[in-house]
């Protein structure tokens, strides 16, 4: 009989801490801003002892540097399952619809995070790896016109967020569709093309 390789109990336990901790850290962004963001508050949220985000996260900008990071790879991973499934106008449409309307709460406080690393340089990097993730992932053909693309899809993300009426994926389908006309070529690698 072979073993497969032994798995470190305690390291898998801190790993499940942490992002526990990470977690409950956006939850506390979506509730009640980045300003309601403390070790004691994000403590109180993931259920786990105050002394466990100090132990993990010595300060509260690495917190929110490995929160952005987080943050930044579900919100790629949900991306690129779109694109590399044949990321048609109307799935893309329907996430960003998803996006700024039944997750509002969690897309703001992504935005929150995202907003904050133009003041806070030490963040500008976790704020920036998203871009870098889905450039990787993509391999586009073209960087500038997948780039263009991605910043769109930040546009209508945060136009989505501050309308009185959170847009619908009839509405955004022809503005995603649009922004796709000449974009055939980026997602050929995702596509495994």
């Amino acid at each position: 009989m072979i073993d497969g390789p032994k798995v470190d109990g305690r390291k898998a336990r801190g790993e499940k801490k942490r992002r526990a901790i990470v977690e409950a850290t956006l939850r506390v962004i979506e509730r009640d801003g980045i300003a309601g963001v403390t070790h004691r508050s994000v403590a109180r949220e993931a259920g786990v002892p105050t002394t466990a985000p100090t132990y993990y996260f010595a300060t509260l900008d690495d917190l929110l540097i490995a929160t952005l990071l987080w943050s930044a790879e579900e919100l790629c991973d949900d991306m690129l399952r779109i694109v590399a499934s044949g990321g048609s106008a109307r799935e893309i449409a329907r996430s960003i619809a998803r996006a700024v309307d039944e997750n509002r709460g969690r897309t703001l406080a992504e935005y929150e995070l995202y907003l904050l690393a133009g003041r806070r340089p030490e963040l500008k990097a976790a704020a920036r790896r998203w871009l870098d993730l889905a450039v990787e992932a993509v391999r586009p053909a073209d960087p500038v016109a997948f780039r263009a693309f991605l910043a769109a899809v930040d546009g209508l993300l945060i136009q989505g967020l501050i309308a009185d009426v959170a847009p619908g994926e009839d509405e955004l389908e022809p503005i995603v569709s649009f922004l796709l006309r000449d974009c055939d070529d980026f997602t050929a690698a995702a596509r495994g093309g």
